[in-house]
């Protein structure tokens, strides 16, 4: 019998594909609208895709009206370059990820799925690479949602879909590395489990009171019990 629905962050939290990510991104939108705004400096941790390519046009004079006109085309150009600029030698696997999935896949009591930033092309090309994309049937992705915020909700509805049963808010446990995934498990009073293996140290993750924290996931045997107890 189904008791948790698990939701894993991508970037920092499950992998790391040091700056291919950001160079793609700047490619995509020196390609769609001549500039690359604020995207070499921006900080991108725990923000939807969607939102970064905003706020760096933003910073370049855009308006909304403008960056709008050209958005699914710059969205579009950034997942077609990803995959064919992102190697698998671009990918590192955050410690203890590869153990960790395992053991929660061969699990009846947990159903695993995705919350994240990324756009569902960009974030599963990601996944592909270090082969992690079947641990996780579903998701919610920067495509479903403006904010992070209203990702949750998307999240559970799908998960919903996928099993049949509606999760309640203690049943879900959302896992990230950036403040943005505790506060967003917090507007469905969900449990958030916070790592510090992303550009957030573990006590500034804990100024933001996650329901657990930990420095990386290298204890699987500690990281499970955690996840499906609390």
């Amino acid at each position: 019998m189904l008791k948790k629905l698990i939701l894993f962050d991508i970037d920092g939290t499950l992998l790391l594909t040091g700056n291919s990510n950001r160079q793609t991104l700047i490619d995509a939108l020196i390609t769609v609208y001549g500039t690359e705004g604020s995207a070499r400096r921006h900080n991108f941790a725990g923000k939807m895709d969607s939102v970064i390519i905003y706020e760096v046009l933003k910073y370049a004079g855009l308006d909304d009206e403008h960056i709008a006109e050209k958005f699914t085309a710059v969205k579009h150009t950034y997942i077609d370059l990803l995959r064919k600029q992102l190697r698998p030698e671009d990918v590192v696997l955050m410690k203890g990820i590869p153990e960790l999935l395992m053991e929660l896949s061969e699990r009846e009591d947990v159903v695993l799925g995705l919350l994240t930033g990324n756009f569902e092309g960009s974030g599963r090309h990601k996944l592909e690479l270090p082969a992690l994309n079947h641990f996780f049937p579903f998701g919610a992705f920067a495509d479903d949602a403006h904010h992070r915020n209203d990702l949750p909700a998307i999240a559970v509805q799908r998960a919903h879909s996928l099993t049949g049963k509606r999760f309640r808010a203690e049943e879900v446990v959302i896992i990230g590395d950036t403040e943005h995934d505790i506060n967003c498990a917090k507007t469905i009073q969900a449990k958030c489990v916070a790592v510090a293996t992303g550009t957030y140290s573990a006590e500034q993750l804990g100024t933001h009171r996650p329901d657990a924290l930990f420095d990386d996931f290298s204890d699987t045997e500690n990281v499970v019990s955690c996840i499906v107890n609390i």
